[in-house]
């Protein structure tokens, strides 16, 4: 059979990523603060967006402009002209189809159930908070003062010299966020043409510096300066600082022949390091932590099922402004105003129908992880399930990606405290009699039990962990308890039997 070459005609359909897929697309995976942001960017570019402020003392009007406004303003013909029926106009309506940017999700055409119905719209039309409904305290309070204009005060105190003050200044810029001088004052020297021994001093003096273990140039250093402004720093302390890396390894025999003290001496030295501050230069972040507001909120009901809302707080409610579209379309002057126009209503139309498909979706999916975490919040992380995006997207007709993405730092508040919607996803642990799987996340509050319950006497090796759960029912090997463990900060049995020994011996 020879081969050849053909030309065949094929006509087929297929999704094209515009710039409207795109963006909806990005919009899943957006927290509320970068959505915030986003759709001020958009209210700012788009005259015909605006942010809907309802409030309870006024009546709901309808935006949409009226029949008599339309015909005097000609807007349906107006759309008529300039929706020409060409390819490119028909690629970009059909591209750019909400049901097609979720190919896995029936369209906005699909009825949701009664509850998932009911807690949207109670969600929709709860409104967002105005202006005029009140204010933030934390929003009017002033900053503190950053890490830099704090040591440039003292800075401006303790040096009379202007080149003093240089050096200084030069070691204060060179410091990093926890406190430490991460320059070295060679370089230093070298740059401002100046002696080492004169940014020695300078650095000496600020090492004086309040809070004590700013200037510091490593972690034992930052410690030292701290126990010296307590008048602590002995020669005792002074070993135990050279040797921090057998304190954590807790390896206490050794440190008591280094520091030459007992073991009661040694525990209360232990107690005033842990009292340091290892980073003190984080007291002056410059900022404040923005709150994790949930996405979702997750109440029981008095019949006892949960109710599944949206929070109106991370949710920004935008109108597309046709009053506003139809007077100015009756004063264009020539085409590129009328092709402006009508594609700030196109990306005006898309951003609101973005935004409320944005919003189910993460109701679905919400909705779709308590019912299969149901066991958690009645009775706590012992109950988690083992759960994957699989299973999800396969529950609600979505794609997996589709669930990673609204997923992706979105928090909900439940009764047993706020999670993000991550934590309710782990890996599943077969169980030693063959029953259901158990949650990583259970097995490794259940290992944190055993080891906060142990005694001094009776210290749980990983092996002793492992049999302990298999009598239990999970079915897990030694290397798993080990990780787990780590990923607690949890020391070895070897570390904790030293420490646990030593604190025994001291209170008896």
């Amino acid at each position: 059979m020879a081969l050849g070459a053909k030309l065949q005609l094929r006509q087929s359909q297929s999704l094209v990523m515009t710039p409207q897929l795109m963006q909806s697309i990005r919009l899943l995976q957006l927290t509320h603060v970068e959505l915030d942001r986003f759709v001020e960017e958009e209210i700012e570019r788009n005259p015909l967006l605006e942010r809907a402020e309802a409030r309870d003392d006024e009546p709901a009007v309808d935006e949409s402009p009226s029949s008599e406004l339309r015909e005097t303003s000609g807007i349906d013909q107006w759309f008529d002209d300039t929706a020409a029926a060409n390819a490119q106009t028909m690629s970009e309506r059909l591209d750019t189809s909400l049901e097609n940017v979720f190919p896995d999700d029936p369209g906005i055409g699909e009825t949701l159930s009664p509850d998932l119905a009911l807690n949207w719209k109670s969600a929709a039309t709860s409104g967002g908070t105005g202006a005029g409904e009140g204010f933030d305290v934390g929003e009017m309070a002033g900053g503190g003062p950053t890490l830099r204009d704090h040591v440039g005060e003292q800075i401006a105190l303790a040096f009379r010299d202007p080149t003093s003050r240089i050096i200084a200044a030069e070691l204060a810029d060179a410091l990093d966020e926890a406190g430490y001088l991460r320059a070295d004052p060679v370089e230093i020297a070298e740059r401002l043409g100046t002696g080492v021994e004169a940014v020695l001093d300078v650095l000496s003096i600020c090492q004086s510096a309040d809070p004590a273990g700013l200037f510091a140039r490593d972690l034992a250093e930052c410690l030292a300066l701290q126990l010296k402004a307590r008048d602590r720093f002995d020669p005792a302390m002074q070993a135990m600082v050279a040797n921090l890396e057998l304190l954590a390894k807790r390896d206490f025999a050794q440190l008591r022949k280094l520091c030459g003290v007992d073991e009661e001496d040694l525990v209360d030295m232990m107690a005033e390091i842990r009292a340091l501050d290892p980073r003190p230069g984080l007291a002056f972040g410059g900022g404040t932590a923005d709150p994790v507001v949930p996405d979702v909120i997750v109440r029981q009901a008095a019949d006892g099922s949960w109710a599944i809302e949206l929070n109106a707080d991370a949710l920004p409610r935008v109108l597309v402004d046709q009053t506003y579209f139809a007077v100015v379309s009756r004063r264009v002057r020539n085409q590129r105003e009328k092709e402006f126009l009508a594609e700030c209503l196109q990306n005006a139309n898309w951003l609101t129908r973005s935004l409320d498909q944005r919003a189910k979706t993460i109701l679905k999916v919400a909705s779709e992880i308590v019912r299969q975490q149901d066991a958690f919040l009645l009775h706590g992380i012992r109950h988690l399930r083992p759960l994957n995006l699989r299973t999800v997207a396969e529950a609600i007709g979505m794609h997996e990606s589709t669930v990673s993405r609204v997923t992706a730092n979105k928090y909900m508040m439940t009764p047993r405290g706020v999670f993000e919607l991550r934590y309710f996803f782990s890996v599943a642990i077969a169980s030693a009699e063959g029953g259901d799987a158990h949650s990583s996340e259970a097995v490794r509050d259940r290992i944190r039990e055993l080891i906060e319950a142990e005694k001094p006497a009776d210290v749980l090796s990983d092996d002793a962990i492992v049999e302990i759960l298999k009598k239990s029912g999970v079915d897990i090997a030694r290397r798993t308890v080990a990780k787990y463990r780590e990923g607690m900060s949890i020391p070895s049995s070897v570390q904790r039997r030293r420490e646990k020994r030593v604190l025994a011996s001291v209170r008896a």
